[in-house]
């Protein structure tokens, strides 16, 4: 579906948190024909046609930081929460215990404290990442720059940016923008009050898109972001 929507709009894209070789094989990118974008690590990561992984050259310092942080986190011994070091940020995750919320938040703030890094919060996670990074707002605004309007897809506090990006875009008088907000019991504060559309879940944010798929004309190149 993806595929066909970016061959109907200006740009179809997904901008994930996740990193770029994992897009690389959930959208199977690389290899076909395809006018499909892909970001990763909130836009640090982009895959090109060929599906190969375009990022800039680490920073040792941030490195080292992220690194020390994901070991204070590990040093907090929350029993059943999980500390994964990405490229970028080093996460807490109480996905499997969700009574540890206040304890896992507590130490997550603290830690990102003393290593100077800023705490993003997320679903029954929380992120510390290097300060002055991309972010999904950075993408939205270099694909829809010359469109005369965009939507985007959202379900997580990371997808803020790229609502206020939109925001910003629409304040334009030739620009359409619409911020759609996938629910859930997860959905972190803000994302519902600041969308202009709701689903109901990732079934009817699929039915949204194939619909969207359906009505787009051949050749109607008004421009889509994700």
């Amino acid at each position: 579906m993806l595929d066909s929507l970016s061959e109907r709009f200006l740009a179809c894209a997904v901008v994930s948190g996740r990193p770029a070789s994992f897009l690389k094989s959930v959208l199977g990118i690389g290899g076909r024909s395809t006018r499909l974008q892909a970001f990763g690590l909130y836009g640090a990561e982009r895959l090109d046609a060929r599906g190969d992984v375009i990022a800039p050259p680490p920073d040792p310092v941030w490195e080292a930081v992220l690194a020390d942080a994901a070991d204070d986190l590990v040093a907090g011994s929350i029993p059943g929460v999980r500390v994964d070091l990405k490229e970028i940020a080093a996460t807490i995750n109480w996905r499997l215990e969700p009574e540890r919320e206040a304890e896992a938040l507590a130490l997550a703030t603290a830690v990102a404290g003393r290593h100077g890094l800023d705490l993003q919060g997320g679903r029954r996670s929380a992120e510390l990442l290097a300060p002055h990074r991309t972010d999904k707002g950075a993408v939205v605004r270099s694909l829809a720059g010359d469109a005369h309007g965009a939507c985007f897809l959202g379900d997580d506090v990371g997808d803020l940016p790229g609502f206020a990006a939109l925001a910003a875009l629409g304040r334009r008088a030739s620009f359409t923008a619409v911020r759609i907000a996938i629910a859930s019991n997860e959905a972190p504060p803000g994302l519902i009050e600041s969308s202009d559309v709701v689903l109901d879940g990732p079934a009817a944010a699929l039915a949204f898109l194939a619909k969207l798929d359906v009505a787009a004309r051949p050749g109607d190149r008004r421009g889509g972001v994700r």
